[in-house]
């Protein structure tokens, strides 16, 4: 008999029920039992938080969005806020807490779901003696060593969707409109849903942008008796001077900057320098919504079922990965060490290019 709990870390992203559907179903025809662990590393803190699943929890949730178990990206517990008696906050270390109610619990391993973040967190824990195994989670799709993560095509296929409509509009008002997405320091959103979506420009962390070439294709539209454009900007873009957007730090908890403001910045500048009328929008949460597409469902289901296999095999502190159609693992330390970007040599930014898309930079084939 083994006993598993898993976890979801992290910001939300269609497909995390697939999973733990999976790993519910795979474990019980093993005989061993499943717990899950309430927002993240809830479970362990506080007994209540610690549930049972077995098929009939999980019965028809392979299909819908979110977590049953609930998420967080502010529970890391090497680093966890704690009000003291004072009223003060401060930050304490409870991951030795955490490690010895695992044990406590009789667990005999972690599947942990999350991106970048969660995972580290667990091969922390790892490193301290846990069991853990990885499951690749982000609609970000830049976690290093697997070819696709859970949740970023139905992300892709909601901003899509949402491309679709706005050329409607924006050709009955004669508008500019840009459209900011998620996605990081990383531009796969931006890139597969823009060119998906029919944009004019698409403007990625990769590439810094030049305002007058994007102002540039703009007019080169007007000239060609198109008079709307559609604008794509991944949160993470810079400009050629190397200026980034941001609204500051998160919340108390969190390391990283919360990104976002683009798409504001860069309608504002349209609007000035061609004096068109320029409206933006952030698709912002709506990506991580849903029910996951086919792909994303398929996928996940096919990590769920591949981390029991490494349970049985006792491959820990490892990721299960998708490479080359093929379910691989791949150690988590590899996985983590740096964000996946987009490769500026393949085809999808010479598609773009080739199909007259401006990608914020000079394009030397451009039409004459």
């Amino acid at each position: 008999m083994k006993k598993i709990v898993i976890s979801t870390g992290g910001g939300d992203a269609p497909g995390l029920n697939a999973v733990i559907y999976a790993v519910v179903h795979a474990s019980a025809r093993k005989g061993w039992e499943v717990y899950g662990s309430r927002n993240g590393y809830g479970g362990f803190l506080d007994i209540d938080d610690m549930v049972r699943l077995t098929p009939r929890d999980v019965e028809g949730i392979y299909s819908t969005g979110g977590t049953i178990l609930g998420s967080t990206n502010k529970g890391n517990p090497f680093s966890k806020p704690v009000e003291n008696l004072a009223g003060e906050i401060q930050i304490v270390d409870i991951s030795d807490k955490i490690l010895r109610n695992f044990n406590r619990m009789g667990f005999d391993c972690h599947i942990a779901i999350g991106g970048d973040g969660s995972l580290d967190i667990a091969h922390r824990f790892a490193e301290k003696g846990m069991p853990v195994i990885g499951v690749p989670k982000t609609i970000d799709n830049d976690l290093n060593q697997t070819s696709r993560t859970f949740g970023f095509d139905t992300a892709v296929a909601t901003a899509t969707e949402a491309l679709d409509k706005l050329h409607s509009t924006a050709k009955s008002h004669n508008r500019v409109l840009v459209v900011e997405v998620m996605g990081r320091e990383s531009g796969w959103i931006a890139l597969y849903s823009g060119i998906s979506g029919g944009a004019d420009v698409i403007l990625l962390p990769e590439i810094p942008f030049d305002m007058h070439e994007v102002c540039n294709k703009i007019s080169d539209n007007e000239l060609h008796d198109k008079n709307y454009s559609i604008v794509v900007v991944a949160e993470g873009a810079v400009t050629k001077d190397g200026r980034s957007f941001n609204k500051g730090m998160g919340e108390l908890g969190r390391d990283e900057v919360v990104l976002g403001g683009v798409g504001e910045w860069v309608a504002s500048e349209i609007r000035k320098i061609t004096e068109k009328d320029t409206r933006s929008l952030v698709l912002g949460h709506l990506q991580r919504g849903g029910s996951p597409t086919t792909f994303d469902r398929l996928l996940a289901l096919r990590f769920g079922t591949a981390a029991v296999r490494l349970v049985e095999n006792k491959v820990f502190d490892h990721m299960v990965a998708l490479k080359d159609s093929t379910m691989i693992s791949v150690p988590i330390v590899e996985a983590i060490k740096a964000r996946k970007k987009v490769d500026l040599s393949n085809d999808k930014i010479m598609t773009a290019r080739e199909i007259g898309i401006c990608l914020g930079d000079k394009d030397e084939g451009q039409e004459v």
